[in-house]
């Protein structure tokens, strides 16, 4: 009982001394993200299995943990830690959204799908861009089961729902809630609402406009064929109080901290009450839920076990990229908050969006001049550029399948939800959706934000 205490005690007597690794080590994380590119294209149903994905994580994992074990051990304790807070959170609300069913006959005309997209870009910022996502698919494509023209809509969904929606709160995304636990106040993404109602606005307009051709487009009898008279209804709505648990540890174990930090009482970073809370809202909604429901939901724990293997490996891996970026990130020759927007997104599209932020958000701190993450919020210069990483990690991880987590849970129920089934883009296909949109929103909101309104933010 006395080996995790000696091992905590030597972390933190080396979590403070300057460890700069040798730049080869980067190779493993370059690797893993490149294999979670490259291994569904390739070997599809090979990578289909959780087991042969723990097995790559694992093998590119284990030699940076004894690097790291050898040399730095805090260095390696402290991404551990933040992995268990990120799965937990991820988990609870997976969970808890599992246990909602949305009933009802509504179609798919362009005025109601967009009122959904709307409703989902809102509700991403409560349940998480996972949690809406999964809430929320599955009725829009029975809203939409008759129609023929309907692949822009799971696009489009993917673009708001799965990603730029969720950029107003730590629970919205998972980079967003890397950056709380480095020490960004809960409150302080609520700052970006200008930027995300401008970029969500215009997003849903563009949608709306194209959704009235593609209906109009539609066979007279889809269009004025009804989807039965049943009633609006939520079911298993025990769970929308269970979101509200999680989102209340969230803020409370905020606001301790900082109380904490005000008086040196003590109170231990990274305190695993929050966490307790959070594994407790996932129970109580897995015992008060019926399992009907959640068969209703076709729900299973395959995905966010595919989250959790995959990310075990990112958070050890990315340590090497974090420590060189600490120390070196200023000689990069990314200085301005356009250029921390697009590096960030453009990695964001193609990597995974939250080891990319977490790697950005250091770099910026040496741009700065301040000594973390946190140190950003307060700085005149650093808190532009903490807005532009936030914003591009969040928004351009719609660019790809893979920038985010929920983007390609999205796209596998699109292609698999028997007689609603919706056959979507390849890789590139979808690629060339997300150019052709996405892009020129991106460079208007650079033109707009980082550069005509840089002083406002």
């Amino acid at each position: 009982m006395t080996a995790l205490p000696n091992i905590l005690l030597l972390a933190s007597s080396t979590s403070h001394r300057i460890f700069e690794p040798h730049p080869a080590w980067v190779t493993f994380f370059v690797l893993l993200l490149l294999g979670i590119a490259i291994l569904p294209l390739v070997v599809e149903h090979w990578w289909e299995h959780n087991r042969n994905k723990a097995i790559v994580a694992g093998l590119l994992s284990l030699p940076v943990a004894a690097y790291y074990l050898l040399n730095s051990p805090g260095e390696l304790l402290h991404p551990i830690l933040e992995y268990f807070s990120f799965i937990v959170l991820l988990w609870s609300l997976y969970t808890i959204s599992g246990g909602i069913v949305l009933r009802g006959s509504l179609t798919g005309t362009p005025r109601v799908n967009t009122a959904m997209l709307a409703i989902g870009a809102v509700i991403a910022n409560i349940f998480g861009t996972t949690g809406a996502a999964m809430l929320l698919i599955r009725p829009l494509l029975r809203m939409n089961e008759k129609r023929q023209n309907k692949k822009h809509i799971v696009i489009f969904f993917i673009f708001l729902v799965a990603n730029i929606g969720g950029c107003l709160t730590p629970l919205g995304d998972p980079p967003l809630f890397l950056g709380f636990l480095r020490g960004v106040p809960f409150t302080w993404t609520l700052s970006l609402f200008p930027v995300w109602a401008g970029t969500v606005l215009t997003l849903l307009t563009l949608f709306y406009f194209w959704d009235r051709r593609a209906w109009a487009a539609e066979a007279p009898e889809v269009r004025s064929a009804s989807n039965g008279n049943e009633p609006l209804a939520i079911a298993g709505s025990i769970n929308f109080l269970l979101i509200a648990g999680v989102l209340g540890a969230t803020i409370i174990s905020s606001q301790l901290q900082h109380l904490v930090e005000a008086t040196g009482l003590g109170w231990p970073e990274g305190s695993p009450y929050r966490e307790l809370i959070m594994i407790s809202m996932g129970l109580l909604s897995m015992k008060l839920t019926s399992k009907a429901l959640r068969e209703e939901n076709r729900f299973n724990f395959g995905a966010i076990i595919e989250v959790a293997v995959l990310f075990a490996g990112i958070f050890i891996t990315m340590v090497p990229a974090l420590s060189l970026l600490g120390l070196h990130g200023a000689e990069l020759g990314v200085t301005s908050p356009a250029q921390f927007f697009w590096a960030a997104g453009a990695l964001s599209s193609f990597l995974d969006n939250a080891p990319t932020y977490l790697v950005f958000a250091t770099a910026a701190t040496s741009v700065a001049g301040v000594e973390g993450i946190r140190d950003l919020v307060t700085s005149a210069e650093g808190h532009v550029l903490l807005k532009a990483v936030s914003l591009g990690a969040v928004f351009m991880g719609a660019n790809t399948y893979i920038g985010n987590a929920p983007n390609f849970m999205v796209k596998v129920i699109a292609d698999t939800a028997r007689e609603r089934r919706v056959k979507m883009p390849s890789f590139f296909g979808y690629m060339l959706y997300s150019i052709g949109i996405l892009i020129p929103v991106f460079i208007l909101v650079t033109l707009v934000a980082f550069v005509l309104l840089r002083s406002y933010l």
